[in-house]
């Protein structure tokens, strides 16, 4: 049985300061949701950052952007599950993810955080892990002591072109995405992937 989704969230840092850091990615990926579809963020301090209004097959999927910094995000997470009485497993929350290369996107379900700080505050806040992820690929570099400059730094020119491809590939299956409908997401994500690297084996 699958679970429509009914709040996809992009994780990120507010301000310009950090709008084109990896670890924005989250950010970057709504954005082009709303662009896809034509819909407008708007301020919303109840639920602690900014929300935009899918209207799809009958129900609303709301698009929300934590304004708190990372740490806090399932601060806004849970304001709007709460308010609209959505279930954890109606949640899709999209990320950074250190364990994939630019470009490479990944879609799972439940799971701990990883030591991402956003999913860490999801989970304590909702208490529990059991919400969907949407995880796009940003690199690792190779040291531990080099992940944060990693993550809050910008990626080179080539970085971002898979980055933005990845996202695109997201926008693609985006119907079967709200309707919870993941193995078949995650087989067509996939496919797109690999065809990708039989075109460009750089």
């Amino acid at each position: 049985m699958t679970v429509p989704i009914k709040l996809m969230v992009g994780l990120g840092n507010p301000t310009s300061k950090y709008e084109r850091t990896r670890h924005n990615a989250g950010f970057w990926f709504l954005d082009e949701v709303a662009v896809e579809n034509d819909v407008i963020f708007r301020q919303e301090p109840r639920f602690h950052g900014v929300v935009a209004k899918l209207e799809r097959g009958g129900h609303t999927v709301y698009l929300l952007k934590p304004a708190t910094y990372m740490n806090l995000s399932g601060q806004a997470v849970l304001a709007l599950a709460s308010f609209y009485r959505i279930l954890p497993v109606e949640i899709l929350i999209a990320h950074d993810d250190l364990d994939f290369s630019a470009g490479v996107v990944r879609i799972k379900s439940g799971g701990g955080h990883g030591g991402h700080n956003g999913l860490r505050d999801i989970i304590a806040r909702l208490g529990t892990a059991g919400f969907h992820r949407l995880r796009f690929g940003i690199g690792h570099p190779g040291e531990k002591h080099a992940v944060l400059s990693h993550v809050l730094g910008s990626p080179q020119e080539e970085e971002t072109t898979l980055l933005m491809q990845g996202i695109h590939s997201v926008l693609e299956v985006l119907p079967e995405i709200l309707d919870g409908k993941f193995p078949v997401v995650q087989g067509k994500l996939y496919a797109t992937q690999v065809k990708r690297k039989k075109l460009d084996p750089k």
